[in-house]
């Protein structure tokens, strides 16, 4: 069965700021998780953050450290058990420090109940060799290769290509269990929703992150109903 949503990426400084986006959006049922980011958890904690979510919604918390795995492997297990003890329920981990801060984050997440989300490129042109960046052109599908190996079954790509989308996709599922993925870079980053999705046709469950087109909104229950409305006619 198909199983699309959207997770509403809270890249926000401030307490309040943070409530007032999970409070406008909770109630809508397309919204099925919530993503942490740097910011919130740096100014007011990542303890205080979740609990400030589930003042409103029991709805799954996943958190990213912007970006978790590029750091020393032997980091990955006292990493992972202080998120555990926060009730998220996964991470976002981009382990580009090599094969073995792969292992060590993706089994240390699996091993304390936490979905490892893999993966390893951001939607900005230079950020591989061929576009002027610094890391190979398939750091990602060795990194997936591998973290699919260990037992992941949740990655993260960047929605702005799509053909590479529809690629990874065919991999995964050939070699992966039930696969989901999430998408990012929707909006300002030049990802579409529809686009996206649509690259990863048979991947039953997708997830599209979004930070700045509802949390930058006026009205940000407003904003996400309007890309509810863009997915579901999608679907």
């Amino acid at each position: 069965m198909q199983s699309l949503g959207l997770v509403p990426a809270l890249d926000l400084e401030t307490l309040d700021d943070l409530k007032r986006v999970v409070d406008a959006t909770c109630d809508i049922d397309e919204v099925v998780e919530y993503k942490l980011g740097m910011h919130a958890v740096l100014h007011i904690g990542l303890f205080n953050a979740v609990k400030a979510i589930r003042e409103f919604t029991e709805k799954p918390v996943i958190y990213d450290h912007q970006k978790a795995g590029a750091d020393m492997p032997d980091s990955a297990g006292g990493f992972v058990r202080i998120c555990e003890q926060t009730g998220i329920s996964g991470l976002i981990l981009f382990p580009v420090a090599g094969p073995t801060a792969v292992r060590e984050f993706v089994t240390h997440s699996l091993n304390a109940g936490l979905d490892p989300v893999v993966g390893g490129h951001i939607p900005v042109p230079d950020y591989a060799i061929s576009g002027g960046g610094y890391l190979a052109d398939d750091t990602v599908d060795r990194i997936m290769s591998l973290a699919a190996g260990l037992g992941a079954t949740h990655f993260v790509l960047p929605a702005n290509e799509p053909e590479n989308i529809q690629r990874r996709s065919e991999w995964l599922l050939t070699h992966v269990i039930e696969p989901v993925l999430y998408v990012t870079g929707i909006g300002p980053l030049g990802g579409s929703i529809t686009e996206s999705f649509q690259a990863a046709q048979g991947i039953a469950t997708r997830r599209a992150i979004i930070g700045r087109r509802i949390c930058a909104a006026d009205d940000p229950h407003a904003a996400t109903q309007t890309l509810a409305d863009e997915m579901n006619r999608f679907s």
